[in-house]
């Protein structure tokens, strides 16, 4: 994929030297600006919502959460691991609300403990289920549409619970249920 973007950034770049060689700075610098004050709001977003995670596990929030989601986390994710459980609810509670930076790394330690005890199935669920993350409240998108001076931020919030709830049911669906057919 890099490959990909340095040949469009190259060829946009000898066409516009071709072109209007006088804007070739102004753009470069104007994308970099761009890009720089993007990386500070996606930065300033991350930090608030890890810093709401953390407090969550200093107080034990995140234990409550993981006890009322351990039904739901044992039976879907095949696992007893106390430790998995809790990272599993924290990951998929911040990916309900749309922060998914903020729930890779809970990712992350879940499957570490699947490690410990070899739970495969269990790692690629979650994996899945990260990935497409069903997104009730879409924070960080909303977020960036504000950042980005839209007038109808919140808009994007019904596009977005449809798009990510198919995307997940079906990728659960097919691992799951597809599973079982190609085995047999």
């Amino acid at each position: 994929m890099n490959a990909v973007f340095t040949v469009i950034f190259s060829v946009s770049l000898l066409a516009l030297t071709v072109i209007a060689p006088e804007n070739v700075l102004p753009a470069l610098l104007n994308g970099a600006e761009k890009s720089l004050t993007m990386a500070v709001t996606l930065f300033c977003i991350y930090a608030v919502w890890m810093g709401i995670s953390r407090l969550a596990e200093k107080s034990g929030l995140s234990r409550a959460a993981a006890r009322g989601l351990k039904p739901l986390t044992r039976r879907l994710f095949k696992t007893e691991n106390e430790a998995a459980n809790e990272n599993i609810a924290m990951n998929l509670s911040c990916n309900l609300l749309g922060i998914g930076g903020a729930a890779t790394p809970y990712a992350v330690k879940a499957i570490g403990e699947l490690e410990k005890e070899n739970n495969d199935f269990a790692q690629k669920l979650l994996f899945i289920i990260n990935a497409t993350s069903v997104q009730i409240v879409p924070t960080t998108v909303i977020a960036l549409r504000t950042a980005a001076g839209s007038a109808a931020a919140a808009d994007i919030f019904l596009p977005s619970l449809l798009c990510t709830a198919f995307s997940t049911v079906f990728a659960a669906a097919v691992f799951i249920f597809g599973k079982k057919k190609w085995r047999t």
